[in-house]
């Protein structure tokens, strides 16, 4: 199962290069960035065989002993990291998996199930419902060459429809505002486009989002003095269009955008960018790497747990503000899993271990 129902051309450019990427933490991402703590009584047994990218194996109990630093009801997953799961086996058979794990929402990447033959949107509501998964979202395409291409520019309405059939809240694409270049006015004109798709969004009683890799973050072509990211934040209409961080990719961003094209520094924070605009970020991407200074991009892409990330910090600084802790949704991912479900499995342990400091 791909991604999309119909390829993007500007993410598919993007996601041929996610099984080399990596990110090393950076000077400022190492007030945030730490080891990451260990299971200790998690959804499933899969938390006392947790052990981390070297083999070891943490104690119970060192992810803290205050309140779960997960929110309920707020863990989910995004498909794609399950996507050879879906085309061979199917819907159910996942969705069943991902209820024995304590799963308790679902980020569609498309609605086929390949060799397991076809689904109707109301069969796979009710599949997600049955299992106590609630779809939360879904990944399109922003544009396309194809005018029946299955994405925002080129068949809106559908695209809404299907989400709307599904009983979704947020409906966002996976694709840069890169679709006019990468000058501000290039940025300015995709913000437009994404007002409009946030109206039509809003409309059907749905939010539309979009979720970020590690480029939004470099600087405009005709002025290095600005970063892309803030002009689709100062550009886009807060009540229309929806941020979703991917955390992973955000601190890839930091590291390799932390200087600008002619070297001088422009140090950021990615969590500064959430708490200053927490209503901005419905959803995240939880997905964690293993520092790797020798890679371009610094991370070796990991199951959450067993990386640099420390998701104790992340997750409780943003559910900490006032009227904050149920208003997000941390879908957990990875891009190439070694092993799909065991992903899933391990992901979901370690997230329901973490406990806030007291």
């Amino acid at each position: 199962m791909s991604r999309m129902s119909q390829p993007d051309p500007e993410l598919t450019h993007r996601l041929s290069r996610r099984g080399m990427l990596g990110v090393a933490a950076g000077a400022t991402a190492a007030a945030l960035l730490g080891a990451a703590a260990a299971p200790a009584g998690a959804a499933t047994t899969a938390a006392n065989d947790h052990t981390t990218a070297n083999g070891t194996t943490t104690a119970p109990g060192s992810a803290g002993h205050g309140r779960p630093v997960l929110p309920p009801g707020r863990l989910g997953i995004q498909l794609y990291s399950l996507r050879d799961k879906v085309s061979t086996l199917g819907f159910a058979p996942v969705f069943a998996e991902l209820e024995k794990y304590g799963y308790d929402e679902v980020e569609f990447a498309g609605y086929t199930q390949g060799s397991a033959g076809p689904i109707t949107l109301d069969r796979l509501r009710r599949l997600a419902r049955d299992h106590g998964l609630n779809p939360i979202g879904s990944h399109v395409g922003y544009y396309a060459d194809d005018p029946d291409a299955y994405t925002f520019a080129q068949n809106l309405t559908k695209v809404l429809d299907d989400a709307q059939a599904l009983g979704l809240k947020h409906i966002g694409t996976a694709s840069g505002p890169f679709r006019y270049g990468s000058t501000v006015d290039a940025w300015k004109r995709a913000a437009e486009e994404f007002n409009t798709y946030g109206a039509a969004a809003r409309a059907r009683g749905m939010k539309f989002y979009q979720h970020n890799h590690s480029e939004e973050f470099s600087f405009a072509t005709d002025n290095p003095k600005v970063r892309l990211y803030d002009v689709l934040l100062r550009e886009t209409d807060p009540d229309l269009v929806f941020l979703e961080m991917d955390i992973f990719w955000a601190y890839s961003g930091q590291f390799r955008f932390s200087q600008r094209p002619d070297g001088t520094p422009a140090p950021f924070e990615p969590l500064d960018y959430v708490l200053r605009q927490p209503h901005r970020y419905p959803l995240f991407h939880v997905k964690d790497g293993v520092s790797d200074p020798s890679n371009t991009y610094g991370y070796r892409m990991t199951d959450v747990g067993d990386g640099d990330i420390d998701y104790r910090r992340f997750i409780s600084a943003v559910t900490r503000l006032r009227g904050e802790r149920l208003a997000h949704h941390w879908q957990a991912e990875h891009d190439q899993p070694t092993e799909s479900f065991t992903f899933a499995r391990r992901s979901s342990a370690h997230l329901h271990s973490l406990r806030e400091k007291c």
